[in-house]
């Protein structure tokens, strides 16, 4: 008997225990700042066409992508509508640590153009009250290799190794507006070290508005569109003339890959280039088909979401 009456006494007391837990950890919960949920999957590359979107690679991860443009359909038949080329080619390695900024280095046939940038998320689209946009900040430098277009002593385009340098910062706000369509808007900052003759440029500074759209239709397809708007219009120097960007695709998702089909009236594919150099438009026929393929490796961790 009394071991019944021990055994009743120490349930007692345990169960009085976690009971009194549990309305502790209730007042705890009813009292915690609810987790923020953010958007994912905005856009599905960093890359819309040219464009750089607002996101950033999952934490861990290795970016190798490929980009290729034809030349122009003006070119005729006798060129196969531009699949004889001239082409251009652009290939990029690109890095993540944590999921909010990413670096990346890059080398373009075109202008024999290489480059790095940084990319950083500031601010992230969330639910239920959070940021209804996401900002990232856009930061590239570029050094062109070609050979100095003025062979003859002393005169030179090129006199210092800094006057083959040009900068493009940028911010880009974006939002999601729900399962399938995304889109985002931006400013960048053109700075070129040295204009001239040689390359074109009337101006050492440019803004530029940009635009970007995107509608998925499928689980894994989507149509993308960008715009860029040229605010100085009179960029090009004397017998020059320049041209808004604009292009349009076909995206695929296929898990590590991401395959864009394009067609866009830039040759150049850098920042650079394809923002103020632009010399073909699409009432004559500049336009020039190509893609896009990028690869995401998962590099010392479990790959993370976008």
């Amino acid at each position: 008997m009394k071991k019944n009456i021990l055994v009743i006494i120490i349930f007692a007391v345990l169960s009085s225990k976690l009971f009194a837990q549990d309305l502790l950890d209730m007042v705890v919960d009813s009292t915690a700042k609810p987790q923020k949920e953010f958007v994912t999957a905005t856009f599905k590359s960093t890359r819309n066409i040219n464009f750089h979107t607002s996101e950033i690679l999952p934490g861990r991860s290795l970016d190798f992508r490929i980009s290729h443009r034809f030349g122009a359909l003006s070119s005729g038949g006798y060129n196969a509508w531009g699949m004889d080329g001239p082409a251009n080619l652009m290939l990029s390695l690109e890095y993540s640590y944590n999921g909010r900024w990413m670096a990346g280095v890059q080398r373009s046939f075109y202008e024999k153009m290489g480059n790095a940038f940084f990319k950083w998320k500031i601010i992230r689209q969330a639910k239920g009250g959070g940021s209804p946009v996401s900002v990232t900040y856009f930061g590239g430098a570029y050094n062109t290799f070609l050979k100095d277009p003025y062979l003859g002593y002393p005169i030179k385009f090129y006199e210092k190794t800094t006057d083959r340098f040009s900068f493009v910062n940028q911010l880009i706000i974006a939002r999601k507006w729900n399962s399938r369509i995304s889109s985002q808007i931006g400013v960048a900052y053109l700075h070129y070290n040295i204009v001239g003759a040689a390359n074109g440029l009337s101006k050492n500074d440019a803004i530029v508005l940009t635009g970007v759209l995107r509608v998925k239709y499928t689980k894994r397809q989507a149509v993308i569109f960008e715009y860029g708007y040229r605010v100085d219009q009179t960029y090009g120097a004397a017998g020059t003339k320049y041209y808004d960007t604009f292009g349009f695709g076909w995206e695929i998702e296929t898990g590590g890959h991401v395959f864009q089909i394009v067609a866009v009236n830039s040759f150049g594919i850098v920042e650079n280039q394809f923002l103020t150099k632009t010399d073909t438009d699409w009432s004559s026929m500049g336009v020039r088909i190509g893609f896009n393929i990028t690869r995401i490796f998962s590099v010392g961790g479990k790959k993370g979401d976008w």
